[in-house]
């Protein structure tokens, strides 16, 4: 994924990431691996372990979504659609997608004008890759 990302959207997101990933009170290393390897993509690799702190540090003193989803409602749709794919991939790694975790994908979509639809599809055929 190209960066033209500044620091704080990148923590910001990957705090979104944290964020679902607690969702279901059980934050797992796989989880965190998958927050891991979306930063690294973002970021040179020395700086991976620190921004995954800050992101930790953002979600757990944060009490709303929109300290998360403002900076990535200005991005481009297909930066949009990995984060929703990132969402998704956190929720399906346990392999019990609660109510709760849908819910909270449904209201971040709303939040970052992302289809709803769309985001439907990925759900699948993440599904359809994992079974």
């Amino acid at each position: 994924m190209k960066n033209n990302l500044d620091i704080n959207t990148i923590v910001s997101t990957a705090a979104l990431l944290v964020h679902i990933g607690k969702t279901d009170e059980e934050y797992t290393i796989k989880e965190r691996n998958i927050v891991r390897n979306f930063i690294k993509t973002l970021t040179k690799k020395e700086d991976v372990e620190n921004l995954l702190q800050d992101a930790e540090n953002l979600e757990k003193n944060s009490n709303q979504l929109l300290d998360f989803t403002k900076k990535i409602k200005e991005q481009s749709i297909e930066f949009k659609t990995i984060i929703i794919e990132q969402l998704w991939q956190i929720v399906i790694s346990d392999e019990n997608i609660d109510q709760y975790e849908t819910n909270l994908i449904r209201r971040v979509c709303g939040l970052i004008y992302f289809p709803d639809k769309l985001s439907g599809e990925i759900k699948l055929r993440l599904l359809n890759k994992n079974s």
